[in-house]
């Protein structure tokens, strides 16, 4: 079963036992797949579905912050559980130790000496990490990596 297929069963259940926050959540997700295939005219693979749903998580994290430095705790909570419901299709993610071996084995693998080659390193590490880590911070410990 496709990550898609199973977004749609997952709503169609949300509706019947009438769970209005999560088919919410849910249709959110479909409505950004949907414009996604109508805008590139493509059929989306699992892949696709897992960028869209790591942008939607970092568009929630980045309201919560905005939420909370204004008060508005209501609002944050609703991002949250948005957040948790979309973190459901996601892959298992990856421990510290397991995020740091694969830097640490793409920065040998890319021959990287500095910070400038860090875009080498991130070309290797970003496909095995998608969607399992979070690239923030990846990123940041590549830099760590780089600058000793």
């Amino acid at each position: 079963m496709t990550l898609k297929t199973k977004i749609s069963d997952d709503m169609k259940s949300a509706m019947r036992a009438k769970e209005t926050a999560r088919l919410g959540a849910i249709r959110l997700l479909l409505a950004a797949m949907k414009q996604r295939e109508v805008d590139e005219r493509i059929e989306l693979s699992d892949a696709d579905v897992i960028a869209i749903i790591e942008k939607m998580n970092k568009q929630r994290r980045d309201s919560i912050t905005q939420y909370e430095a204004a008060g508005r705790q209501e609002l944050a909570d609703v991002e949250k559980f948005e957040m948790s419901v979309l973190a459901e299709y996601m892959p298992q993610q990856m421990s510290d130790a397991e995020i740091a071996q694969a830097v640490t084995t793409a920065v040998a693998a890319s021959g990287a000496a500095s910070a400038q080659d860090m875009g080498k390193v991130m070309a290797i590490v970003k496909p095995q990490l998608a969607g399992r880590a979070d690239m923030g911070k990846v990123s940041a410990l590549i830099k760590a990596q780089l600058t000793k």
